[in-house]
């Protein structure tokens, strides 16, 4: 990726003159376009001039609100809240002051002894964030309430900007070094002294990547800090940059009043035995490698700038500032075509659909063929603040972290884009997550890491969450099977089943496989995850090709299609407990119970193995189907399938067997069966324990029923008996 400046000039001829004001103007920043759907009333800039005054402009040039005396000397920076509900406006007598939309000063939230250069939001609108010195502060704006602030350069910071969609920070100032922070003040990256001090930095509004500027110098760089390119330049120091909505465009104001335009470039994506790169803002070049190992290089040329582009699943994707083109890896030719009502902030894909987000309609659903799917929707859904690790997207369901609520995930269905079972709610706030892409809406599984960076594992029809890893940085599912890899402690961990934590517990470590990590460095990124190797992204933008075990992927292709024998055969051949243990718990999972006790005999597992005899003798499938769900500590849903099926004594008995003393007598009441064998039963377990009788109900209704063990015992053998002779009755074969 690189940053192609343009002609300085480039775009000023044959524009329109705004406004003709008589001082000189410091800092202007036009109305948030997330902040700006209530209509065109709302398209307003806000202007500071170097003698201190503010003024609120109409895209027509007449001055909305004006106030000459916002401070004392020049002001010299100012910033709507994302929200759009207020002005900061900073200046050379060290003042932070809020107005409001209308133009009243509704506080001055800090009075410092030095000149404050510049100013930020936070992402939810309460708080400043802004410059003094060397210090770095942010400012609540709740009165009373603790700033922060921490010594981010040895000069004196003059830029900041903070981004929304990340919540990540970046500074420069006059000590020649460009800083990335969290929102708690902690350092993430520090770049090495450049030439000169840095005057200007600004994030993309997707928070990918952000854009430096310094004496007659335009740098690009990543989130994680290093830079994708430098560009040159001869207009001076770059005073102020800035990007377009869409994020393809730079703009940097110079010391030598000239403007300077520039292109993100050469982006590039890979998938399988595809590449595409954007080569210019309008032309795309496609190489693809048969299995001749012959090349074919197709240039896709476009009307418009590309805005966003995907690969994947044998699709590419192109968003341009106006339209979606869809080209299938057999035909570049023929895209389909549709339009779109407002540039795309992102593209995701899946094997059926893909998905679009943007400020106008929101997240959209469309097959591949163009055709829109659905519209999911929901209250507080903000899509200037969403990104890749917000929202993902599976064949039928579509995972998203609710804006407002960064606690809570969301779930729709895709095909009627109305809400899927229900949400989920953590008690921290959730950073990432992904789904997987195998199995029908019964098998789907969503994984999210928290801001503690404690990565869990739940189904999104029923919620039942489990922590599978601490400290991780990223994690991804693979493309074809549902093994999960994550970067944990610094090392590379592959799950080969984690649906085993739903199953068995006991086998969670014996399905988990640590590849060494040490070359992967501080914070590095899952960028993907196909077949037998994980792509890995360094904090330096290096990438690093992991090799993973290839068996887990073919066990699970074998399972897939029922090749039980096979997969068998090939955990002998393999001889690793690391399959035997998957195909243990997928066999429970399937209710394949012969595979199931010749896995957990090779895994020295004995108690499972009777328990398995056990299970088959087990007469009837609703009653093998309950003994199953118990094993995977499903006690309510076993109980479930015996009370439909009208297995009432097994359900009795199943509840005496786990204790459930309460609800075992609660059930012989309700169906007015089978109480005495619950007393006596409740009788021997207090002999064998050596306690007496102190439970109410069981007082009350010793007093009343009579036991005599041979009847219990004859109703008992009659009960099984009646369960061999139900239709289609007969023991696992």
């Amino acid at each position: 990726m690189a940053i192609a400046a343009e002609g300085a000039d480039r775009g000023l001829t044959g524009g329109s003159q705004l406004a003709r004001l008589e001082v000189a103007l410091t800092d202007l920043h036009w109305f948030p376009a997330a902040a700006r759907r209530g209509g065109a009333s709302m398209d307003v800039v806000a202007v500071a001039d170097a003698s201190g005054g503010v003024r609120i402009l109409q895209k027509s040039g007449r001055v909305e609100k004006e106030w000459d005396n916002a401070h004392t000397g020049a002001t010299v920076a100012l910033k709507w809240s994302p929200d759009g509900s207020a002005l900061a406006t900073c200046g050379e007598d060290g003042a932070v002051k809020v107005w409001s939309r209308s133009g009243m000063l509704r506080s001055t939230l800090v009075q410092a002894s030095t000149a404050i250069y510049s100013l930020a939001w936070s992402p939810d609108s309460e708080q400043v964030l802004f410059c003094t010195g060397p210090y770095l502060v942010i400012k609540p704006m709740q009165p009373g309430s603790k700033q922060i602030q921490w010594k981010a350069h040895e000069g004196v910071v003059l830029t900041v900007d903070w981004n929304p969609v990340n919540n990540m920070i970046v500074s420069g100032g006059e000590d020649m070094k460009y800083k990335v922070w969290d929102a708690f003040g902690r350092l993430l990256f520090s770049s090495s002294f450049l030439d000169h001090v840095v005057t200007a930095v600004a994030w993309c509004p997707d928070g990918e990547m952000f854009a430096v500027g310094s004496y007659n110098l335009l740098l690009l760089c990543d989130k994680t800090g290093w830079n994708y390119s430098k560009e040159s330049l001869d207009v001076g120091s770059v005073m102020s940059v800035s990007w377009t909505n869409d994020g393809t465009q730079v703009v940097g104001g110079c010391g030598n009043g000239s403007v300077i335009f520039a292109d993100v470039a050469n982006r590039s994506l890979e998938w399988d035995n595809t590449s595409v790169e954007l080569r210019e803002s309008t032309k795309i070049i496609v190489k693809q490698v048969s299995g001749t190992s012959s090349e074919l290089t197709e240039e896709l040329d476009f009307r418009d700038r590309v805005v966003k582009m995907s690969l994947g699943h044998n699709y590419l994707v192109v968003a341009t500032s106006s339209q979606c083109c869809i080209y299938h890896s057999s035909n570049w030719n023929t895209p389909h075509i549709f339009d779109f009502k407002d540039p795309v902030s992102l593209i995701l894909q899946s094997e059926k659909n893909f998905l679009t987000v943007d400020h106008f309609s929101g997240i959209q659903i469309f097959s591949y063929e163009g055709r829109q799917v659905s519209n999911p929707k929901f209250q507080g859904l903000q899509t200037e603040l969403m990104n890749k690790k917000m929202i993902n997207l599976a064949n039928d369901c579509v995972a998203v972290v609710d804006s407002s609520n960064k606690k809570k995930i969301r779930f729709f269905n895709i095909a009627t884009g109305k809400a899927l079972g229900e949400e989920l709610e953590q008690t921290t706030e959730i950073v990432e997550l992904s789904l997987n892409h195998c199995g029908g809406i019964e098998d789907r599984r969503v994984v999210f890491c928290d801001r503690n960076k404690d990565l869990f594992i739940s189904p999104i029809t029923a919620t039942h969450v489990v922590k599978l890893a601490t400290m991780v940085d990223s994690m991804m599912w693979q493309e074809n099977c549902n093994v999960l890899a994550a970067i944990a402690d610094k090392a590379l961990c592959m799950w080969c089943y984690p649906d085993i934590v739903y199953t068995d517990r006991e086998l969670i470590a014996e399905t988990k496989v640590i590849c060494d990590g040490v070359t992967f460095g501080q914070s590095p990124e899952i960028v993907n995850f196909s077949g037998s190797r994980c792509t890995v992204r360094r904090n330096n933008g290096a990438r690093v090709l992991a090799s993973v075990p290839q068996f887990p992927m073919t066990l699970h292709a074998l399972v897939r299609g029922l090749k039980w024998d096979k997969a068998t055969r090939l955990c002998r051949f393999v001889k690793d407990r690391c399959l035997w243990a998957c195909l243990a718990a997928m066999a429970i999972t399937t209710k394949e119970l012969h595979t199931a006790e010749v896995a957990y005999a090779a895994l020295d597992e004995i108690d499972k193995v009777q328990w398995i005899n056990y299970v088959k003798a087990v007469p009837t499938e609703e009653g093998r189907s309950a003994e199953i769900a118990l094993f995977c500590r499903r006690r309510q849903d076993a109980e479930a399938i015996l009370i439909q099926a009208g297995l009432f004594y097994r359900a009795i008995e199943m509840n005496a067997r786990l204790f459930q003393w309460d609800r075992a007598l609660e059930l012989a009441v309700a169906h007015k069966t089978h109480l005495d064998t619950v007393l006596w039963l409740r009788k021997k377990y207090l002999a064998m324990s050596g306690k007496e009788e102190t439970h109410e109900k069981f007082t009350h209704y010793n007093d009343q029923v009579e036991l005599n063990e041979e009847e219990i015992t004859a109703k008992v053998q009659q009960e099984e008996e009646k369960e061999l002779q139900r239709p289609g009755a007969r023991r696992y074969a």
